[in-house]
């Protein structure tokens, strides 16, 4: 199966090097490295790996906890291969040619882009964080396909673009289209024995580039979401 493994690291030469070697001892075949972040000292690098199915993910854990100033930060199925780049402009230039199905193509590929589990788009109320039940009173306007029903949606309001994690440990991230209170949420379940990392602020800033460029794109299509139908004749 494909994990994805989040590790904090010194940014040192050499370090990259014993967290690979690590990953190839415990059993796992590296096919992505991703570099979220460099500051201070420190990367936050993304690795999606290969792992033989029937392997304890407790051996790689204490083979990456072994390395000197080392951190591991989550461990979670990929959906999907690892993305190559230019990935962001095929799904745009997706929306764009068929906009009448762009809201849900973009609902549909943005969890494989993230690493996350399920995504929807949902049109909350002005008055959304002061009623009561808070979070039933969103419509969802398109769910992907791994997303649950009912889906019950965190306090996303003031819809900014952020990352958040739920009392029951779900980790998401939410941008808003900026139109009719629509809301993109993107979620990250929590599956034992493994344990995903929270989205990084530049996957929240990757999702919040995608929802406005496809709030562009869509225009006053995105104004019809959860909109109540019109009845033929009524």
């Amino acid at each position: 199966m494909l994990l994805r493994v989040r590790v904090t690291l010194p940014d040192r030469p050499g370090t990259l090097g014993q967290v690979a070697r690590t990953l190839g001892v415990a059993g796992a075949d590296i096919v992505q490295v991703v570099v979220l972040e460099r500051l201070g000292g420190r990367a936050v690098d993304d690795f999606t790996v290969v792992w033989p199915g029937a392997a304890r993910v407790e051996r790689l854990l204490a083979g990456l906890a072994a390395i000197p100033g080392v951190r591991v930060d989550g461990v979670w199925r990929a959906i999907g291969a690892p993305t190559a780049t230019g990935q962001d402009a095929e799904l745009l230039a997706q929306v764009a040619g068929n906009p009448t199905d762009g809201l849900a193509t973009l609902v549909d590929a943005v969890p494989g882009l993230l690493g996350a589990d399920w995504a929807v788009a949902a049109a909350v109320p002005v008055d959304w964080a002061s009623r009561t039940g808070g979070n039933g009173d969103a419509t969802v306007g398109h769910a992907s396909w791994r997303a649950p029903v009912p889906t019950r949606l965190p306090e996303i309001t003031p819809l900014r673009a952020r990352a958040l994690t739920g009392a029951d440990g779900r980790h998401y991230a939410i941008a808003p289209f900026g139109r009719a209170g629509l809301v993109l949420v993107v979620a990250r379940e929590h599956h034992e024995p493994l344990t995903a990392a929270a989205f990084h602020s530049t996957e929240v800033d990757r999702l919040a580039l995608l929802v406005r460029a496809s709030a562009v794109i869509l225009g006053g299509r995105l104004d019809l979401v959860g909109a109540p139908p019109v009845v033929a004749g009524g």
